[in-house]
């Protein structure tokens, strides 16, 4: 019993999101348990860049049609170790920026902050927002070997399940 219990515990999973509005814009924060397994490491570690992509929906109910799908959007971070160099680089887009080591550039993945997803008026107040996010490793940015070993292989397909969660915003003062 003690083994599925640990094996449960290394499953990635959403801790926390928090959904909230910063300068007329909404944003999201959230925590994820993440980590990697060996082999991923090991990839990393020869220079390997890993892509991470956290995906986000976040709906509105109708009564009378289909939920209106207000933001569908994702985020994706890229991981990089430089063997020359010997230098890990991580960020999103373009903008990469040095980290001390692996786990500090999975940290960036772990702790997702302010996020921004839409302008807060697209939200209307005190009305309910259901939502989902996950945050899964992208076989689909790796070179086309590595997407072939991918799909031959469970360790590289980590991600966690689609998370739900709810919101509304208060009515202003």
């Amino acid at each position: 019993m003690l083994g599925g219990q640990a094996a449960q515990a290394a499953d990635p999973r959403v801790e926390r999101i928090d959904p909230v509005v910063h300068n007329g814009q909404m944003e999201l924060d959230a925590d994820v348990s993440f980590e990697l397994n060996s082999q991923l490491r090991d990839a990393a570690q020869r220079g390997v860049p890993l892509y991470f992509t956290a995906d986000l929906v976040i709906k509105r109910s109708r009564w009378w049609w289909f939920d209106r799908t207000v933001v569908d959007t994702s985020l994706t971070w890229r991981i990089v170790y430089n063997a020359l160099t010997r230098q890990w680089r991580a960020g999103t887009s373009a903008l990469t920026l040095p980290v001390a080591s692996l786990d500090d550039a999975m940290d960036l993945v772990r702790h997702i902050r302010r996020w921004q997803i839409g302008k807060a008026n697209q939200f209307e107040s005190d009305v309910k927002y259901s939502g989902q996010l996950r945050v899964r490793l992208d076989t689909s940015m790796l070179t086309r070997p590595l997407q072939v070993n991918a799909l031959n292989s469970s360790s590289w397909s980590p991600a966690t399940p689609w998370t739900t969660f709810s919101f509304s915003l208060a009515q202003p003062k």
